[in-house]
């Protein structure tokens, strides 16, 4: 057998759109997705490109930008929002989610609604 023993089994390969909306928020590598989908970097990244436009990362990031503006919507606070959704920093995170809506998280929290 060609198999190394040191090779870990991969988990089933899964409905991959449903496995990333409920998992966005997990502080993986896209190693660790592909690998907990069941798939291989290359076969993830090939199965991703069928359900969207963006890359694998590109979609992460939006995914956790609108999942922050909705709790900002709901008076989340900017730090808590950051976290909640993965963001690691939330420096980054005001400075990717301005760059995405045109306003700051601090003015989405207070109703001030995105310019795109």
């Amino acid at each position: 057998m060609s198999d190394s023993t040191s090779n870990k089994p991969q988990a089933q390969k899964i409905d991959l759109k449903e496995f990333m909306e409920k998992n966005f928020r997990c502080d993986m590598s896209m190693s660790e997705f592909a690998r907990s989908s069941g798939r291989s970097l290359s076969t993830f990244k090939r199965d991703f490109k069928k359900m969207s436009d963006l890359s694998p990362e590109r979609w992460l990031t939006d995914r956790r930008l609108r999942a922050a503006f909705d709790l900002l919507k709901r008076g989340r606070r900017v730090s808590d929002a950051c976290f909640d959704v993965g963001f690691k920093n939330v420096s980054h995170f005001s400075a990717t989610f301005k760059k995405r809506f045109g306003i700051t998280p601090g003015q989405a929290r207070h109703g001030l609604t995105p310019n795109t």
